[in-house]
């Protein structure tokens, strides 16, 4: 008896399995085969634009990511840290570091130490709003980057080169350097020079870094006289000042051009962005230009300090 089904005998469900005789593999009697099963393609294929969008998708969340959580880019715009960072530098900051919340086994992180150079968010200064009016200058907004001088807790007092830190000298190396934009006009390109190293008065103590004085400063340190303190309100004028909890009193390098903690007082915790890492590119913006862009981009960068450690 034979029986016939409905439709054609090649005809199945979608997704079913379809055996052949043919597709068998030859055994002993040369009719018996392995099955295969071809794979089902669902949907239309993709276009190639459909593809690049979901690529060129998936590359701007990575990068928004990496931006927001491990590294950002910034450009140091005056010379507070001359000549350890110069004005034109821009520098990869590592926000991952200093992460808050708990740290994580074998990952980066750790607290933040005394000489480490931090990028952070100006806190403000109370005690001279009208500096705060500057476009450049916003409270909160613009970025700094300055040298952990105090740690929370710590008892800072500077006394002319010498800075104290709960009545124990700080190990610096004391340099004597010379702003090339002393008395110059206010839009004059020496301005963002970096400073020139002079050997009088002679170098004095030793550190992992180095804080630079112009020479008057250090000569009235070797008097005795505290030197400049005008428009300081914080740990001069023999007055210490304590390290509030969760904050951090910082310094530039170049210590007697520096808005810094002396300034303004501390850095809250939750107002640092990250550490400083490296230079990935320097343009000097005080060499004169060549007339286009190319040439100065080729003649006026800095392509020594291209891929050095920021310390």
């Amino acid at each position: 008896m034979t029986t016939s089904s409905s439709g054609t005998a090649t005809e199945a469900k979608r997704g079913e399995k379809i055996e052949k005789e043919s597709d068998r593999p030859a055994g002993r009697n040369g009719r018996e085969r392995a099955l295969e099963v071809e794979p089902e393609v669902r949907g239309p294929r993709k276009t190639w634009m459909r593809e690049y969008f979901e690529s060129a998708v998936v590359t701007v969340i990575m990068a928004l990511f990496g931006m927001t959580f491990v590294v950002q880019a910034v450009k140091v715009p005056t010379g507070s840290m001359q000549n350890t960072i110069t004005i034109g530098d821009h520098l990869l900051v590592n926000k991952f570091i200093f992460a808050p919340g708990p740290r994580l086994p074998l990952l980066p992180q750790r607290e933040i130490r005394r000489g480490d150079i931090i990028v952070f968010k100006y806190p403000g200064n109370p005690l001279d709003p009208e500096d705060d009016r500057r476009p450049d200058n916003t409270p909160f907004k613009t970025n700094y980057v300055k040298r952990v001088i105090g740690l929370p807790g710590d008892r800072v007092e500077v006394r002319g080169t010498t800075v104290l830190i709960n009545g124990q000298v700080l190990p610096e190396k004391v340099v004597t350097a010379e702003d090339p934009g002393d008395g110059a006009p206010a839009n004059d390109p020496r301005h963002d020079a970096p400073l020139n190293i002079l050997p009088d008065p002679p170098p004095q103590g030793s550190g992992p870094y180095t804080a630079y004085y112009n020479p008057s400063t250090r000569e009235a340190a070797a008097e005795g006289s505290p030197g400049r303190t005008g428009g300081f309100h914080y740990a001069v004028n023999g007055v210490p000042a304590t390290v509030p909890a969760d904050s951090y009193f910082v310094m530039g390098d170049n210590r007697d051009n520096s808005q810094d903690g002396r300034r303004w007082g501390f850095v809250p915790r939750h107002l640092v962005i990250g550490r400083a890492m490296f230079v990935y590119w320097s343009y000097d913006e005080s060499a004169p230009s060549h007339g286009n862009v190319l040439m100065d981009f080729l003649y006026n960068t800095r392509w020594s300090r291209t891929g050095t450690m920021v310390k």
